[in-house]
């Protein structure tokens, strides 16, 4: 008996600990904190849907135990049988019309966020040029376990960094060069699938006093079991004013090739040209096409916080990583690509890309 009692006291705590556990996160990484229109309006629906089942489980568990404790069996009306109310049209009545009144309650507001969710009509108006009108378009390209960042009218491409303007709707094409994968800003929108065989499209927007709460960083995930490394499959997001956005533009396209500062950071980028250069570019304005750009692009890495976008920036962890990057994420298409590289050419390697960078 001790031993139930002690098992039932281990599961209680086990069960209060997992409830309150479950209302841990970061504000950036959260669905619970909605950061934009997208995010509010299914936080306002999960709410909504929430309110209404627990309406309905109260209802019905008072009527439960209003007939379980009314009609019991007793010594006294052991024989005695209850009114019948089997056939009656106005309880049939009332049981089938406010079913129905909560799927409209429901249904309205979903069929109504979902038509306007849906509504990516300004990413497809072009100008003369070609150019999308007045609508900044982001082409998000997904590998294993990486994430592409292209934006077609500025000429820019980055890897694992997505930066956007506050205050303003960003549209996405979202696509995978292998498996399914799914892409996913928990603060600002719901999951997307990434499909290898053709494009999904939507749209989001990032409010500007959510991301000052923040500092204007939130963290995307894949949402889709698409391998070993699926969990690490992670990119960081940057937000800023219109104006800053427009600077940050510029800033990107006037990169030029890098140069190597220091004897070591030129021995590094004699490495890097000889076996990285064929996978890797190291400027945002990267020309070749799509299917050649089969690994990130490292223009920004030395500005980046997060190194394969899940290890802290640091020079120990990109050895780490270059030395066997297999044990880091399994499973990722840089493994075995390159001959190992001795400590010394370790150092030189990253000494030339923590020197990638663009922003001053």
């Amino acid at each position: 008996m001790r031993k139930r009692l002690h098992k039932w006291r281990l599961i209680s705590i086990f069960a209060i600990l997992a409830l309150a556990l479950s209302g841990c996160g970061k504000p950036f990484l959260s669905t619970l904190t909605p950061a934009g229109e997208v995010a509010q309006k299914q936080y306002d629906l999960t709410i909504l849907s929430t309110s209404i089942m627990v309406l309905v489980i109260i209802v019905v568990t008072v009527i439960f135990i209003y007939v379980v404790t009314r009609f019991r069996r007793t010594k006294k009306n052991e024989n005695k049988i209850p009114k019948q109310v089997e056939g009656n049209h106005t309880l049939e009545i009332i049981w089938t019309v406010i079913p129905i009144l909560l799927l409209l309650v429901l249904a309205v507001p979903t069929v109504s966020y979902t038509f306007n969710l849906a509504d990516v009509g300004p990413m497809k108006q072009k100008d003369k040029q070609g150019k999308t009108k007045d609508a900044l378009v982001i082409n998000v390209r997904a590998n294993l376990y990486w994430w592409e960042f292209e934006y077609p009218d500025e000429k820019i491409i980055t890897s694992q960094d997505l930066v956007v303007p506050t205050d303003k709707k960003v549209y996405f094409n979202v696509k995978s060069s292998d498996v399914k994968h799914s892409f996913w800003i928990p603060a600002v929108g719901g999951k997307t699938d990434t499909n290898p065989e053709g494009e999904n499209q939507f749209w989001l927007e990032f409010d500007s006093k959510s991301a000052a709460k923040v500092k204007n960083q939130f963290y995307g995930k894949c949402a889709e079991l698409c391998g070993p490394s699926h969990a690490y499959m992670d990119f960081k997001v940057r937000t800023m004013s219109q104006d800053d956005f427009s600077a940050w533009t510029k800033e990107m396209q006037n990169v030029k090739k890098p140069v190597a500062q220091g004897d070591l950071a030129k021995e590094g980028e004699a490495i890097f040209n000889k076996s990285c250069i064929g996978c890797h570019a190291n400027t945002p304005n990267d020309s070749r096409p799509e299917k050649a750009r089969t690994a990130p692009n490292l223009a920004t890495f030395g500005d980046r916080e997060r190194i394969a976008g899940i290890l802290q920036h640091n020079e120990e962890n990109l050895k780490r990583w270059l030395r066997d990057p297999e044990k880091v994420k399994p499973g990722n298409l840089m493994t075995g690509k390159y001959q190992k590289l001795s400590e010394s050419q370790l150092d030189a390697l990253t000494a030339y890309l923590m020197g990638l960078k663009v922003e001053q």
